[in-house]
């Protein structure tokens, strides 16, 4: 039965069809086209290939590909990380500038609260044996 299946599936592809253009006023026949749906298909699909392939071509081959996120020449790249790294360090540098002049801040307002290191030492004990 899958035969025959096939057979007609197969069949139906190839079966021809006239596609007809008329001039609607006159009835004139402007364009006959003799297709199957074979021919169609294939037709289509080469058509959706091209058109992929054009636009790939096309953000590949021009700068167009500098607008995708995540793609850019590596010159910009490595500019861009200097930059975070320097960011990074001046946000820091701010950070211990700030924490310092509240320190200074606090010793001219009287204030003498003094913060004790909280990290206690585990210093291990040697044992000197004398022979």
């Amino acid at each position: 039965m899958s035969e025959s299946n096939t057979n007609t599936t197969f069949k139906r592809l190839r079966n021809r069809y006239r596609l007809v253009v008329m001039n609607d006023d006159t009835y004139e026949e402007v364009v006959t086209f003799k297709l199957s749906r074979l021919s169609v298909y294939i037709g289509l699909s080469t058509i959706f290939m091209l058109l992929t392939g054009l636009t790939v071509a096309l953000i590949v081959f021009t700068p167009l590909k500098m607008y995708i996120p995540g793609y850019g020449s590596a010159n910009a790249t490595r500019e861009l990380r200097q930059l975070k790294i320097k960011t990074d360090s001046l946000e820091q540098a701010m950070q211990y500038r700030e924490q310092y002049l509240n320190s200074i801040k606090g010793v001219l307002q009287g204030d003498t609260s003094i913060k004790l290191d909280t990290t206690a030492l585990n210093i291990p004990v040697t044992e000197i044996t004398t022979d």
